[in-house]
This record gives structure tokens, C-alpha cells and sequence, in this order.
């Protein structure tokens, strides 16, 4: 029998600053994805406050205690959980996607290409390690929102055995149709599933577009949210997956040696 899974993008207006509000947001949408059986789901980019970059050292000593609470609902629900969050590193903050399979941290991803044009580099320490988590539903690569124009670590990931990469964002307008088209792309280019879970609505001088997506190897749109709050699923047949890669074989095809 082939291995399928039920996946989710959990979009949403997040409140700068109110982790309290975040997280209950959060709580509800996972038992809600619950009850229709999904078993994967991607939350944005800094989900539980936002770039509140004034407040970011402090907020991000509340860290610990959403991963604490996260790894509870996932283990409950019986989910893999990625989101990313502020992670205090000493006096540093680092943006960091957290893979938490059933209650178990089972990895963690460091930003590593931070966006200048909105000051990230000066408030976040850059990563300098890709992951490739090992969960319960698969080989699972993350990348986090601005690292989604950078092909180098999506490849990297596929290379090494991802059967899904995730991504986190908080992409604004009025760049929706590039998000739309690198994701499309990374996913057609690495034959893979992609789960990604874009913020929405207006978030202090931002205005967020929502269009969270998940897609298949041939970059077959499976379900995409619109401009509000929502939680697009869909299943991952790896099955379709494999039956893909063995008609266009681009892994074996490549000629890494020569560039």
C-alpha cells in the first residue's frame, strides 16, 4: 500500500507581539485540522509575535515555553508541527523553525539567508546548517521564507533524500506572484511535495497576502488559501511521487561534475 499523508498550511493574521493570542489561535486551528485527520501542519514565519523587532530579545525568552506547548499538542494530536520562532541564542536572536514529531523536537533550522531590505539581518544571526528532519511521515527539509530565492538549499535537501520541504513565510505584498512561482518551481524542480504556510491580512505597515500553497512533484496546485485567515489541506501521495520521478529522471540525469 502506498504511503499517503494529509498535510496543512495554518494561515493566519498574526498579532504582533501577543504571544498569548498567537498561540490560542494556533491551538484552535491544530484541533480543528485534527478532527479532519491531518497528520502534517506549517505555521508562518514567527508565528507567535510577529517581527516585533523592539520587543524581539524579550519575546523571544518566551520561546521554550511555546516549544513546550507545541511539542504537548503535537504528541495529543499525533501531528509533525513546523513553525518558526524567535530563538534566544545569549544576547542574539536567531529566526528558527522548530520539527516537532508527536511531542519529540526531532530538529530545529536556523534562518541562513536573512532579508536585509527589512533590517532582519541587523535584528537575527544567520543560520549555517540546512536540515533534513527524519519524522514519523517522511524525510522532511525546511527552509524558511526568503530563503525560497536562494535554489542552492532546496536542491541540497532533495539531493540528500527530502520527500517533502516545508516553508514557513511571511511574504508581503506586492510580491505574491513570485512566492507563487519559486514555490512552484522548487517544487517542480526537485519533483517533491511543498507545504507552505504564508501569513495574511495587515501586520502593522505590512500587508500580507495569505495564498498559503501545497503542491505536488509536477507542481500541480493541490490546495491553496486565499487573502484570510484559513487552513488549505490536502494528501501527499508519495506513491504519485516515486511513479513521477521514474518517468522524468532528473536525479539520475544530473552532471554535478560539471557544474
Amino acid at each position: 500500500m502506498s504511503k499517503q499523508i494529509k498535510a496543512a498550511a495554518v494561515q493566519f493574521t498574526i498579532k504582533i507581539g501577543d504571544i498569548d493570542a498567537n498561540v490560542e489561535h494556533v491551538r484552535e486551528a491544530l484541533h480543528r485540522l485534527h478532527g479532519e485527520g491531518v497528520q502534517l501542519a506549517v505555521l508562518p514565519e514567527m508565528w507567535s509575535c510577529g517581527f516585533a523587532y523592539r520587543e524581539l530579545n524579550e519575546l523571544a525568552r518566551r520561546t521554550p515555553e511555546v516549544v513546550e506547548e507545541m511539542g504537548r499538542l503535537s504528541a495529543e494530536l499525533g501531528m509533525v508541527l513546523v513553525g518558526s520562532l524567535p530563538e534566544p541564542e545569549g544576547d542574539k536572536v536567531c529566526n528558527t523553525a522548530y520539527v516537532l514529531d508527536q511531542g519529540k523536537l526531532v530538529g530545529k533550522y536556523r534562518k541562513i539567508h536573512l532579508f536585509s531590505l527589512m533590517n532582519e539581518d541587523r535584528a537575527f544571526t544567520g543560520g549555517d546548517s540546512w536540515l533534513l528532519a527524519d519524522t514519523s511521515l517522511g524525510k522532511i527539509g525546511v527552509i524558511i521564507c526568503y530563503d525560497l530565492r536562494f535554489p542552492e538549499l532546496p536542491r541540497r535537501l532533495a539531493v540528500e533524500g527530502a520527500e517533502i520541504i516545508v516553508v514557513p513565510g511571511e511574504w508581503p505584498k506586492p510580491r505574491q506572484e513570485h512566492w507563487r512561482l519559486l514555490l512552484l518551481g522548487r517544487a517542480i524542480e526537485n519533483q517533491l511535495f511543498i507545504v507552505a504556510a504564508n501569513a495574511c491580512g495587515v501586520m502593522g505597515k505590512l500587508d500580507f497576502f495569505g495564498t498559503s500553497m501545497i503542491i505536488g512533484p509536477k507542481g500541480e496546485i493541490l490546495a491553496e488559501g486565499g487573502y484570510e485567515s484559513c487552513e488549505p489541506t490536502a494528501v501527499l501521495d508519495f506513491a504519485h511521487m516515486e511513479s513521477w520521478r521514474q518517468q522524468i529522471t532528473c536525479f539520475p540525469d544530473r552532471k554535478p561534475e560539471y557544474y
